[in-house]
């Protein structure tokens, strides 16, 4: 397996698991307060905005030429943060 090809499936299981933690925001949300909800249901949507920006970023790292991945790199894991600290962030307010 090569560098970039090992560094896809890193990427694809985060991304696996920031959806499975994205669902069950989903599931706390429903289940709160009124006024909750709408916070919450907020903080999802941007989470979900945040997480299809880094399906974009996965996808052309995939479609990337063997020398040209490496370039995208900074981008990715620049988004990659962004998405994560946001998901912590959101965890932590929604319990």
């Amino acid at each position: 397996m090569s560098k970039k090809e090992a560094y896809e499936k890193k990427l694809q299981a985060q991304l696996d698991e920031w959806d499975a933690e994205i669902k069950k925001l989903k599931a706390k949300a429903d289940k709160a307060g009124a006024d909750a909800q709408i916070e919450y249901h907020q903080q999802i949507e941007k989470l979900e905005s945040m997480r299809k920006s880094a399906n974009a970023k996965l996808t052309e790292l995939k479609n990337a030429g063997d020398d040209a991945w490496e370039d995208l790199k900074t981008g990715i894991e620049s988004a990659w943060d962004s998405l994560g600290e946001a998901l912590k962030s959101a965890s932590s307010r929604f319990k």
